[in-house]
């Protein structure tokens, strides 16, 4: 299946999901998201940890079994062959949204380059979680690239690599896992508990894939070796046991400073920073960033399509 993953990196490079075909049928992340959404409202019982937990188990479950069936019995209508390898990467195209990503944080670059703040704190709302009204410039800067880098595993490399390794099944799997983690696995008073069973989950899936990225933003920075070190150093210290290791690449990459102390909705969360003691990012930042993001993608797809000429 490692040929369907390079179609499927292909196709969504070259298209993205088209608007038109999103007006028409929608895309499946969004029905995944409205299962988790239903499960969610109906299952979730937040006064009672307990129950909320056994409850978030069975979303798990629920949400797992409702993707993966479907997955399952079209990869065993699959042959082997060409044909088989392109049917099946059309299928998993939308499940990889490298385009996407990079169109997303370009488009906080843009106005974050032309002075426009509240354009580009408009557009970082769209693509993190926290307050984008307590952003200056160079908050901004860091919350667009750290989406960059982060999500450069999470949208691009852990599907591609779940999908070459267990076909269709595998990378519907992580994106069922994926969505339910972005959607429940907050420390909310909602989701702390609801949440858990998703969240450990989400940690699991992206283990490997967090290392992979942030080895491959390590590959093409200006100085690897540094890089390297840098991202080894820093990374345990982040809250996150796999975000860590992209952000911390791409910092030294960019011999910037990450992360730090951000406003959400519900808090203040204090977290150390990533290469502390470089300078803040601007928009030459940014654009550097989706620059390294580009050469990292390229070199990640021509890795696929070399092992599956192989």
């Amino acid at each position: 299946m490692i040929g369907a993953m390079v179609v499927a990196l292909a196709l969504d490079a070259a298209f993205g999901w088209p608007d038109a075909l999103y007006r028409r049928i929608g895309h499946p992340v969004t029905w995944i998201g409205g299962l988790i959404g239903a499960l969610d409202r109906r299952l979730n019982a937040p006064g009672d940890p307990e129950a909320a937990r056994r409850a978030g188990k069975v979303t798990v479950a629920l949400v797992l079994g409702a993707t993966l069936l479907p997955a399952l019995a079209l990869q065993a209508a699959l042959n082997d062959g060409l044909f088989a390898a392109l049917l099946a990467g059309i299928l998993a195209w939308p499940l990889v949204a490298a385009r996407s990503l990079h169109d997303h944080v370009s488009a906080v670059a843009e106005p974050l380059g032309s002075g426009d703040t509240e354009g580009a704190r408009h557009a970082v709302s769209m693509i993190v979680g926290r307050d984008p009204a307590t952003l200056d410039p160079p908050a901004i800067a860091r919350a667009g690239i750290e989406s960059l880098a982060e999500n450069a595993s999470d949208a691009v490399v852990a599907p591609l690599v779940w999908g070459a390794l267990l076909g269709l099944p595998g990378i519907v799997a992580y994106k069922a896992i994926n969505t339910m983690d972005s959607m429940i696995g907050h420390r909310t008073p909602r989701h702390v508990d609801f949440g858990r069973a998703a969240a450990i989950l989400d940690d699991w899936a992206n283990w490997v894939p967090a290392r992979l990225t942030g080895a491959l933003f390590c590959v093409v920075s200006p100085s690897p070796r540094a890089a390297f070190a840098a991202m080894c150093r820093d990374a345990p210290g982040h809250r996150s046991p796999n975000a860590g290791w992209p952000e911390g690449a791409m910092a030294a990459a960019l011999d910037c400073r990450l992360s730090g102390p951000r406003v959400y909705a519900e808090g203040t969360a204090d977290e150390p920073w990533l290469n502390e003691g470089a300078p803040d990012p601007g928009p030459d930042t940014m654009e550097r960033a989706l620059s390294l993001y580009r050469r990292a993608m390229l070199i990640f797809g021509a890795g696929l399509l070399v092992l599956w000429l192989v």
